[in-house]
């Protein structure tokens, strides 16, 4: 095979993670909730983990897959229901977050430990095995990706509305926990997937890193989605490139691709406005 026939596939499987977690993270960002995906992607490795345990395949297998949305589904409830109580409670979601995704990680490496076989599972929660994602697998992920999509499209002003204004949303009537929960539930199904594919960390850089990047050049919701997207498709080409050239791990290579542009994108922005500055 060619370098371009090996490339390929993870490049194309990057673009798909690219496109719809650049959008759930606009949602992730303006309701504040920054670790909620990382929070719920290590939910779905515990729940693979388990499924390991009760004598499923960790690649491929339908129980595993299924024991590993369980697990997100009962995390989304979690979050639901946290984000709801956050103004009567003293807690912030942000603690509720953070406690459990530790405590799931936690739990993953106990289990883990336990097992004869497949400790490498361990490694590839973090940064996945992306090059070994297959067309098949890019195919049924891009279905599923596209059915989320067109969810979210249909309900696309209640979910924005409580996303960008949760009081007013409360004052017109609308169920807030129902649609955070019908939220969190679409937002399992994609990081279920996602994780089998790219890992936890790269998951987590897919939904953030875009949205925070284009927040730095403006506040329009299309054009956050434009930039997200531009950005989520070089730096996956360039990640993957990176990788291959430099016989690098291809999932942190393009975490760290990512975190590189990040900073090259803030600095161009504030030279940039510090210029206009100085000639006003």
């Amino acid at each position: 095979m060619t370098a371009f026939e090996i490339l390929l596939p993870a490049f194309v499987a990057s673009l798909i993670l690219a496109g719809i977690h650049t959008y759930l993270g606009v949602h992730v960002v303006e309701r504040g909730v920054i670790f909620v995906d990382l929070s719920l992607a290590q939910i779905a490795a515990l729940g693979t983990t388990v499924g390991y345990l009760a004598g499923h395949d960790l690649h491929g297998s339908t129980g595993a897959y299924l024991f590993s949305l369980g697990f997100t589904f009962l995390g989304a409830a979690v979050f639901a229901v946290s984000r709801s109580h956050r103004n009567q409670s003293r807690i912030p979601q942000e603690a509720i977050i953070g406690i459990v995704y530790a405590v799931s990680a936690a739990v993953a490496i106990l289990i883990m430990s336990k097992a004869t076989q497949e400790t490498e599972h361990l490694k590839e929660m973090l940064v996945g095995n992306i090059l070994a994602v297959t067309w098949p697998q890019i195919a049924k992920t891009a279905a599923l990706y596209a059915a989320v999509g067109v969810f979210h499209f249909v309900f696309r002003r209640r979910f924005l509305q409580i996303s960008l204004n949760e009081p007013e949303a409360e004052q017109q009537g609308l169920n807030v926990r129902f649609w955070d929960l019908l939220f969190y539930m679409s937002f399992g199904f994609v990081v279920t997937s996602s994780v089998a594919i790219a890992g936890v960390l790269l998951v987590f850089c897919f939904l953030i890193v875009p949205s925070v990047a284009a927040m730095l050049f403006t506040e329009r919701l299309g054009a956050r989605l434009a930039i997200g997207w531009a950005m989520g498709a070089l730096v996956s080409a360039g990640g993957v490139m990176l990788s291959f050239l430099l016989d690098l791990p291809t999932g942190a290579t393009i975490v760290a691709t990512f975190g590189g542009t990040l900073i090259l994108m803030a600095g161009y922005r504030a030279a940039f406005h510090r210029k206009v500055l100085m000639r006003a």
